[in-house]
């Protein structure tokens, strides 16, 4: 059932279920604990899913790169300060390990789960949490045709394959904690206004300026894509990973209003070791492949204190690509952070803002 791109049978293994496992409630416990327990990666990945998911999948990863090349001027349209650059486009105000501002990729951030009362609830309860609360900044339908429709179809999709998850997790957590409520997670994942989404796009790495090789001084960090990091939420949901050669196909728009045309995909980076990477209880990383025509769900802290420990989330890092030649080549992909509702409690004391904002307040965020 395991799968994992590591030769080291001696390491946790990323387990793969069907949806229909999932619906069905057949995913045995012993499944969930290999794949979110306390010697697991924290992550699963859920294949079989519904027929419209690839076409989605393909047109959002492409649009990330769109969204990336517009001017200048649109971006700027798109940024939110006063939300500390979690709602709308942001790049290089996140900081990676050694304290330098993330300039190699891009990324959108919106709230895809509506609802008008927990929504004004929110705000009400919570008016300095900005960074959660305010409205989804979207771009013109003239500027990028498609993008908000498209991006919510998406993320509904994950929402919905997320709960079933949640709902296994719940299995778990009554059958192994006392007083455990069945449905917790689940509601969370399906009626949280503070879900949120993140569309990234990390930018071809810039040409080398020296025709000698790097002293080891000098040698690219493992997380130059995405410092390591551990996310706040329940479950994360994620996609495979789109490379794109951006020198072969470049995602500028034309005049016309038509939907951007998807972008041709590579089979995989030109470098092998580019991509997610989780780092285990021993300390050990080991390299995550998500298939195209399947979601991967992580363990966020979230999720973590409310089952008490029982199901674990793990540091994780993103690691950018070593190339050579002329290529351009850019990943795109999309993260979906279930999270629960600002004032739910997540262990004696803390309710999630509370947690929110000692981890946003780190500067380092999920992709």
């Amino acid at each position: 059932m395991g799968s994992i791109a590591n030769a080291d049978d001696a390491r946790p293994q990323a387990v793969s279920v069907s949806l229909q496992e999932l619906k069905d409630g057949t995913v045995s416990l012993e499944t969930l604990e290999q794949a979110f327990g306390p010697a697991s990666l924290g992550i699963i990945l859920v294949r079989d899913l519904p027929e419209n998911f690839a076409q989605l999948r393909r047109e959002v990863l492409s649009l990330s790169s769109y969204l990336a090349n517009l001017p200048e001027e649109e971006l700027a349209k798109l940024e939110n300060p006063q939300a500390k650059y979690n709602v709308g486009w942001s790049c290089g105000k996140e900081t990676l390990a050694d304290g330098r501002f993330d300039t190699l990729k891009g990324s959108y951030y919106a709230n895809p789960i509506h609802d008008a009362a927990l929504e004004a609830k929110a705000r009400e309860l919570y008016p300095s949490v900005v960074e959660m609360t305010s409205p989804n900044v979207w771009p013109a339908e003239t500027v990028l045709p498609g993008f908000e429709r498209k991006f919510e179809a998406l993320c509904r999709l994950i929402v919905d394959v997320a709960a079933l998850v949640a709902r296994s997790c719940d299995r778990y957590g009554v059958a192994k904690l006392d007083g455990y409520k069945a449905g917790t997670l689940e509601e969370i994942v399906r009626s949280s206004v503070s879900t949120k989404a993140r569309l990234l796009h990390y930018f071809p790495p810039p040409a080398s300026t020296s025709a000698s090789a790097p002293s080891a001084a000098e040698e690219k960090p493992d997380d130059d894509w995405c410092a390591t990091h551990t996310d706040l939420g329940a479950l994360t949901g994620l996609t495979s990973q789109m490379f794109v050669d951006e020198t072969l196909h470049s995602p500028s728009l034309s005049s016309s209003s038509a939907d951007p045309k998807p972008l041709e995909e590579l089979p995989a980076h030109p470098d092998p070791k580019a991509g997610l990477w989780i780092r285990d209880r021993a300390g050990r990383t080991t390299q995550v492949h998500i298939p195209r025509d399947s979601l991967a769900f992580q363990t966020g802290l979230a999720l973590q204190l409310i089952t008490r420990g029982e199901l674990r989330a793990v540091p994780h890092f993103v690691r950018g690509g070593r190339e050579e030649g002329e290529g351009k080549v850019a990943r795109n992909t999309l993260a979906v952070f279930t999270q629960p509702n600002l004032w739910v409690p997540v262990e004696e004391g803390k309710d999630f803002a509370k947690l929110a904002e000692e981890v946003i307040s780190k500067g380092v965020s999920g992709g």
